[in-house]
């Protein structure tokens, strides 16, 4: 069964991460630039302290009437998330999102922030792990 650590294997520990009290449409700006869907809110010293996704911008501005030019990603962002480990399974962290109806998970590494995986890079992984399978089982049918 394949961990979090697999995801972060492949993908890397590449974060975006933003101040708190830049507005909403500039960490948009930033999440269209990067094409992400999320960018990790830190403060001064480069610690965790939440989270921003376009759904929380189309959920808490566009619904609410605010602007995004003068609402703060601090105003928004979700702080509150399970955390998960390097060391967690895919069906774990599946599990979560679904009970949490969330897309995003923050990984912590020894207390200390690691990176954030998506939903999506669940599914691939779990995709990835199940064609290595295949191919595995192709290999010995047809060396037999």
């Amino acid at each position: 069964m394949r961990s979090v650590e697999h995801i972060f294997r492949r993908k890397g520990h590449f974060n975006i991460a933003v101040n708190p009290d830049i507005s909403v449409l500039e960490a948009l700006k930033i999440m269209s630039d990067k094409n992400i869907g999320s960018v990790i809110v830190v403060d001064n010293d480069g610690k965790y302290l939440g989270l921003v996704t376009e759904r929380d911008y189309a959920r808490k501005v566009i619904l609410l009437g605010k602007s995004s030019g003068d609402t703060p990603v601090h105003e928004i962002m979700l702080q509150h998330l399970p955390r998960v480990i390097p060391e967690q399974t895919l069906d774990e962290c599946m599990s979560l999102m679904t009970a949490h109806n969330i897309r995003y998970l923050p990984v912590f590494k020894g207390g200390e922030f690691y990176g954030v995986i998506s939903v999506l890079d669940v599914v691939k992984e779990t995709i990835l792990e199940q064609q290595e399978t295949i191919d595995q089982l192709h290999s010995y049918i047809h060396s037999a």
